[in-house]
């Protein structure tokens, strides 16, 4: 990290390395960013963009089992996601699956968690399952996978657009290039231990506001991906739109394979991806992912009684 900051530091004053007779950092309506991993000074360069600023989110929402997410499509998100592209202010979207909402049951108490994901301008349902769930309890949440989202929006992403991948390897950085040239890559490698870790965050923080990508895909897990994200746009120096996609770039680079779409629909991914990785993932899908129906549960109970307490109000009001 400190590598990264002291080209920023001294950029303005190398402006023949760089090819601009004038360069002033940090401008407010430019971008910052480095072609290559690992960066190298020459690559530097500056390019100098607007963009309107985008209205707010306007999607429906619906709560259930303790987070409100926002009801849509892949087609409409991705018309709200391109026109993110770059604008200020920043604004990031989460996508939280069974494993996440378990987290957030468990950790309910965790006041920095918990705002994270309702801070996010984007909250949309990666799991089939949680929308059969949904539909169980007369609720209709469609899924729009995050790895889908992922896949759309690069396809849509103007030629030169600034993308900063925080997190991955190295495959799937050189895949990234050698896939998509047209567009200017740089990536941070962050170290283990981000969650618990408030320098690691931080120097996540500091590098995404200091390259001022059009783009960020934050590829190290949940919750950290989120908890950072909601610090980021906390600093109020950010700018562009960040997505917090898990193992979405993997699936993008053909590193792991997705399951067949019939399985997909079927609400079966994630069998395939705990037979692809069992002992990855067996703890995640057979340990901790069935306890989603306990907290189920317990939403569908203290719904019931919510209901109950409202219809006893309304009966005693017209007597």
């Amino acid at each position: 990290m400190n590598e990264v900051s002291a080209k920023f530091d001294t950029a303005a004053t190398s402006r023949r390395e760089i090819g601009f007779a004038e360069v002033s950092l940090p401008a407010p309506d430019s971008s910052l960013f480095f072609k290559g991993n690992p960066p190298k000074f020459g690559d530097v360069f500056v390019e100098r963009r607007t963009h309107p600023r985008p209205l707010p989110c306007e999607f429906p929402r619906q709560e259930f089992i303790g987070q409100s997410f926002h009801l849509t499509t892949l087609p409409e998100l991705l018309d709200e996601l391109v026109a993110r592209i770059g604008a200020t202010p920043f604004s990031y979207l989460v996508t939280p699956n069974v494993d996440h909402l378990v987290t957030l049951t468990q950790e309910s108490d965790d006041k920095d968690l918990q705002l994270a994901y309702r801070a996010a301008n984007f909250m949309i349902n990666d799991s089939r399952v949680l929308s059969m769930m949904a539909r169980l309890s007369n609720l209709d949440i469609p899924a729009v996978p995050g790895s889908d989202i992922t896949r759309k929006l690069i396809a849509r992403f103007p030629e030169g657009t600034s993308i900063a991948v925080v997190g991955g390897d190295e495959h799937v950085h050189r895949e990234l290039e050698a896939s998509y040239p047209q567009f200017n890559w740089v990536f941070y490698m962050p170290p283990m231990g981000v969650r618990r870790s408030v320098s690691h965050q931080e120097g996540i923080v500091d590098f995404v506001c200091r390259t001022g990508a059009d783009v960020t895909f934050l590829a190290i897990g949940a919750p950290q991906s989120e908890l950072v994200c909601h610090k980021i746009a906390k600093t109020g120096k950010a700018r562009g739109l960040a997505l917090c996609i898990g193992a979405s770039l993997e699936f993008v680079t053909g590193k792991k394979k997705r399951a067949p779409l019939w399985v997909q629909k079927a609400g079966l991914e994630w069998a395939f991806r705990l037979l692809s990785e069992p002992h990855r993932l067996a703890h995640r899908y057979l340990v901790k992912g069935p306890t989603i129906f306990f907290a189920w549960a317990r939403w569908l109970k203290a719904r019931r009684a919510e209901r109950r307490a409202v219809s006893g109000s309304t009966q005693a009001a017209g007597q």
